[in-house]
């Protein structure tokens, strides 16, 4: 699957969550790839095992910005900025931020502010729970987006944190990371980062410091949980999962000519490559995308994401049988990656091979309905097999998640009457129209 980018866009659960509290329906959007969500989850998942969360229902999702910070806004899922990744120097700092975070939902501040937002209930448009706030938009440069405008005192009020339970949280954080055999003082290290700016006017700081109050009380407190917990040695495995996702991250987010300047730092070989591979075909050198690639591939032969990267460039250079073998590759180590079966239905849909794509795109769309192009390729998909009212149905389903519930509603009351009665899909498109309806009213 593509590295995703989006502009503007909007979750159905996060935008009626900008209605709930009168926010600027102004999206922030998500960067999504199969390999860098399977980092994070590497590194993610003993630290939320841990705090008593699953690891596979809390997703850890990165927005597309480049400032500094994190924050949680339900209990099923914890964001990450990009810039704030690429900041960090090791895996034990990333894993502090999700510690931290983990600990927010897990002693309830999340829940307790759910609780007390009016009509509440509203959020449940679709059956979303307002935590995956990473819905996909529909255009094929999309991935997803939250719905949390940049400059509301209520948006500050719902994501700002108090002092009492950042305390708590970085209490918890610090106990986590130990239990997960992490270094608690990852967690240090990172607030180190934002040291100093709190003399600084609220303009100028960095968006962390708003929503984690941070305070000398607060950082000594920390020092005190690390030297009571101890430290331990670096993980060489989440070390490695944590170089493959900032690197694949400042491929994607520097120019490529700064990536291939910085090869040699790296820190692993194969890692080298992937970059050497983004680089190369984002700057339209194809051959020596694929030569990177295939050498990362040669040492890591049962690595299915570098299969999903070399189908990746392959599709965006119109090579579509190829990227249908390599995207296939990648799909028969991995099954049930909803991404990497994205992308294989897009690779099939391109080379013609529709009746095949359709049942892969509907087992991407049953693992992780919210990205937005795996259904758009899956409404075409659809269309082309006859099947209009499941096209009207899953075209509903994507403009609801992009926020044009308009349109959303127009196409689940098609669907209504191309579908059976009381059957699933029907039940589907008639959530589509509830949803779309509550959004009209609170226009």
């Amino acid at each position: 699957m593509s590295f995703h980018r989006i502009r503007r866009a909007a979750s159905i659960p996060a935008l009626l969550t900008a209605l709930l509290l009168a926010l600027p329906a102004h999206a922030t959007s998500l960067l999504r790839d199969a390999d860098m969500e399977y980092a994070l989850r590497q590194m993610a998942a003993p630290v939320l095992g841990a705090a008593g969360l699953n690891p596979d229902r809390v997703k850890v999702l990165v927005v597309n910005d480049s400032s500094l910070n994190a924050f949680v806004v339900s209990n099923d899922a914890i964001f990450i900025h990009y810039g704030l990744i690429n900041r960090l120097g090791s895996a034990a700092m990333l894993q502090g931020i999700i510690a931290h975070e983990a600990a927010h939902i897990a002693n309830g501040h999340i829940a307790r502010r759910m609780g007390n937002m009016a009509n509440a209930r509203t959020i449940a448009g679709l059956g979303l729970a307002l935590a995956v706030a990473a819905a996909a938009s529909g255009s094929s440069q999309a991935a997803g987006g939250i719905a949390l405008g940049t400059a509301s005192s209520a948006q500050r009020a719902f994501l700002g944190h108090t002092r009492a339970e950042e305390a708590s949280a970085d209490q918890s954080g610090v106990r986590y990371m130990k239990s997960a055999g992490a270094s608690p003082d990852g967690l240090l290290e990172t607030l180190k980062i934002f040291q100093g700016q709190e003399a600084l006017s609220a303009g100028r700081q960095d968006p962390y410091l708003r929503s984690h109050p941070l305070s000398r009380d607060r950082v000594r407190a920390v020092q005190g949980y690390v030297a009571s917990y101890g430290t331990l040695p670096a993980d060489p495995a989440a070390e490695y999962w944590f170089a493959r996702l900032k690197g694949k991250l400042t491929a994607y987010t520097r120019a490529p000519s700064w990536t291939l300047r910085r090869l040699g730092d790296s820190g692993y070989k194969d890692v080298a490559l992937l970059r050497e591979a983004v680089a190369q075909h984002r700057n339209s050198r194809t051959r020596n995308a694929l030569s990177a690639i295939d050498r990362a591939i040669a040492a890591r032969p049962k690595d299915p994401f570098l299969q999903d990267q070399k189908g990746q460039i392959l599709l965006e250079t119109r090579n579509f049988s190829a990227a249908v073998n390599a995207y296939g590759r990648g799909a028969q180590m991995a099954p049930n990656n909803p991404l990497i079966l994205s992308g294989y239905g897009r690779a099939l849909l391109a080379n013609g091979q529709v009746q095949k794509a359709l049942p892969v795109l509907e087992k991407s769309r049953r693992q992780d309905f919210r990205d937005g192009s795996m259904l758009r390729d899956l409404a075409t998909a659809y269309a082309k097999t006859g099947q209009t009212g499941m096209a009207a149905l899953v075209t509903a389903e994507r403009y609801a998640l992009s926020g044009r519930f308009k349109d959303a509603g127009i196409h689940a009351k098609r669907a209504t009457g191309l579908l059976a009665t009381g059957s699933g899909p029907w039940q589907r498109a008639q959530d589509v129209l509830i949803a779309s309806q509550r959004a009209a009213k609170r226009k």
